[in-house]
């Protein structure tokens, strides 16, 4: 989306609950959903299947990735994505703390007490849309960085500080890639 200037518009924040996935496993490696697709947030954004892709391929292709923040703060990185992609279900992202960074020894404190439970994500809209009851679709975005927050955009995501729930998730996102393959194979 370019805006009336001819240049690229400003970074655009989402929030989403650590829910549907997120774990605190041995202290610093965490792991959730940073985006769900199809769920409307609290701003009317709705992100489709396959937004990513795009920006995630140029950023592997530049050898780059995904920054990890603390409430959205340039200044204050405090991990490394080990992991970023798309699944059925949404924005998957996994990585660990670097603990030798005191906002990433406030966000585990933070994390194990349940005093945080958000995932946010920070990038500019490339593609999207209105829908009928002034939704955004967002077809296609450029992904700038995911960070640990403490207001999440969709309310009903929550925290899942068991490792255990890692392989709940997982088993819901096969099932659901199952079902969605014999539904385009019928």
């Amino acid at each position: 989306m370019l805006y009336r200037g001819g240049g690229p518009g400003p970074l655009e924040t989402k929030f989403c609950g650590l829910g549907g996935g997120l774990a605190l496993k041995d202290g610093a490696e965490i792991a959730g959903y940073a985006s769900l697709f199809g769920a409307a947030d609290q701003g009317g954004d709705v992100v489709q299947k396959g937004a990513y892709g795009a920006s995630l391929s140029r950023l592997a292709k530049a050898g780059s990735g995904v920054k990890m923040l603390w409430q959205h703060d340039p200044t204050r990185p405090i991990g490394v994505w080990d992991e970023v992609r798309e699944d059925g279900r949404g924005l998957h992202v996994k990585g660990r703390l670097i603990l030798e960074v005191q906002a990433a020894r406030e966000a585990q404190a933070l994390l194990q007490a349940g005093a945080i439970d958000g995932l946010s994500i920070g990038y500019r809209t490339v593609r999207s849309e209105k829908a009928i009851g002034g939704q955004r679709l967002l077809h296609e975005i450029e992904l700038w960085e995911v960070s640990l927050v403490t207001f999440p955009m969709l309310p009903e995501a929550r925290v899942q500080a068991d490792p255990s729930d890692l392989e709940a998730d997982l088993a819901r996102t096969l099932a659901e890639s199952f079902r969605e393959a014999r539904e385009m194979l019928a």
